[in-house]
Order: structure tokens, then sequence, then C-alpha cells
């Protein structure tokens, strides 16, 4: 690794954990309910001041932890939809298959298990917000200017929504999944490809929650096109993704799903 590395930098000030347990999981419903509900307001607020919904019984959270304050700067999820339930449904299933483009992939006929949905990427916003970044879950090139951390620190939060990505990826290749579906901003998808993300556009623009699209990564996309700096972040997250997941088959091999039990929430 590079003594001045992307990797090397992010590595120092942040962690990514599986969410494995009850606690963790919690952690994460916490802070969507900070972005999605309190922030946000795209989601109802409620006493527990915890976002969650349906899919959450089946999936599977990643949080990042900044090390030295021990505070969790953010989330995001996998969601595996369970092969022996089919009315439990992807977001993009019971929302968005109208405005599908079946010609480019026909999602409908892929195995249940061997894909998933990545969804509720959230960062806190006293590690991102700056007056121009209202109204976002998330920003993949800014540096919150306002906070407690320090100086070097900061330079590194630009970091953060695309190590959360990295962290959901890393889940998928660690389930063997032949790919997985996001719904985001065209704009999103953007910056993603220049990072080397290449997401195809699997459905027509659609109004949800602002101008979003069905995308889609091939696991053959998973990190081929990642430049060397974010290919030694990915490795390292997947290397610490690995040591703390325990997988199982799901459905038929070659599928894996981790062996937590999500629905403890």
């Amino acid at each position: 690794m590079s003594d001045f590395s992307i990797a090397k930098h992010f590595n120092q000030y942040f962690k990514i954990h599986f969410a494995s347990t009850k606690e963790l999981r919690q952690e994460a419903f916490r802070i969507r309910y900070a972005v999605y509900s309190a922030e946000l307001g795209w989601e109802p607020k409620n006493n527990q001041q915890m976002e969650t919904d349906e899919c959450d019984d089946y999936a599977y959270h990643c949080l990042l932890e900044h090390r030295r304050t021990g505070n969790f700067a953010g989330c995001i999820r996998l969601i595996i939809p369970p092969t022996d339930t089919p009315d439990k449904a992807l977001p993009f299933e019971a929302n968005c298959l109208a405005s599908a483009r079946k010609e480019i992939l026909d999602t409908t006929a892929l195995a249940r298990g061997s894909f998933g949905e990545i969804s509720r990427l959230a960062v806190l916003s006293s590690f991102r917000r700056r007056p121009h970044e209202k109204d976002v879950p998330f920003v993949l090139n800014n540096v919150n200017s306002q906070t407690v951390y320090t100086e070097e620190e900061r330079r590194n939060f630009p970091n953060i929504a695309m190590g959360l990505y990295l962290s959901g990826i890393a889940l998928a290749s660690l389930c063997n999944h032949a790919g997985m579906v996001v719904m985001m901003e065209p704009r999103l998808n953007r910056r993603l490809k220049r990072l080397g993300l290449p997401f195809q556009q699997i459905g027509d623009d659609m109004d949800y929650h602002g101008r979003r699209a069905m995308f889609y990564l091939d696991k053959n996309d998973f990190k081929r096109e990642l430049n060397e700096q974010l290919k030694e972040l990915y490795d390292i997250i997947k290397k610490d993704m690995a040591e703390q997941i325990e997988l199982k088959p799901y459905n038929d091999a070659p599928f894996k799903i981790p062996s937590t039990d999500v629905t403890d929430r």
C-alpha cells in the first residue's frame, strides 16, 4: 500500500462494520432516521427515532465507524429477497417495475438469491454538511468544513459515501451475486461511472424522491474499472468484511447469504 493512498488514509480514520447484531442494526436505523426522517422528511418520524421498513427483515447492513470518536458516520444495506417467499419484494420490484427496460435486462428472469438491491445509503450531516448540501442523503465529492473533526480527518470525508458503496459491493461479491440493482439519480450514476463503477441503466427515469432510475451493476464490473487506489480500498474493505461475516448456502449453490438473523430488530 502506498504511503499516501486513499486506502491508507481511509483505513486510518474509518472502519467498516457488518451489522451482525441487533445493536449494530439499530445504529443503522438511527442513522437512517436522522437523515431520511428528521433531516430530509422523506420518511415519517416516530418516537423510537429509528427508520425501518419491511425489507429490513431480509436486508444486511454495513456501518462506517469514525475510529477516533467511535461515532458511526453512515450506513448502507444490501437487500436479498427470500427464495421461498415470492411476495417479499425488493424495493424496485414494489415501486419501479413499470419503468423497467426489459429489453436491456429482465430482472424477473434472474434467480431469486442471485442478486440484491443496494439502498438506504445515508451519511450523517456532521460528516458532510455544507450550505449547498441540503436535501441530499449523502455527498460523493464534497468536504464538510464545520465539524469538530481535524483538518486531516475532514480531507477523508469525501471518501465516506464511496467507502459505503464499496462495502455494499463487497458484500454482494462475498455472497457470489450475479449483480446488484440500485435506484439512483442519473447524475449520481455519472459520478460513479467516472469513479469506475459502470452501472447500466435498466429503467426509464421516474419521479421517486426526485428523478431516479433503475441501474444494474454486473459482478464482472464490481471492481474491474476502479482505478488502482479505489481497487486497493475495495480489497481492504472486502477483506475486513470477509473476516466479520459467516456465510451459508442460500437456495442453490453458488449463492450465499450471511448467517445473521436480521429479523431480530
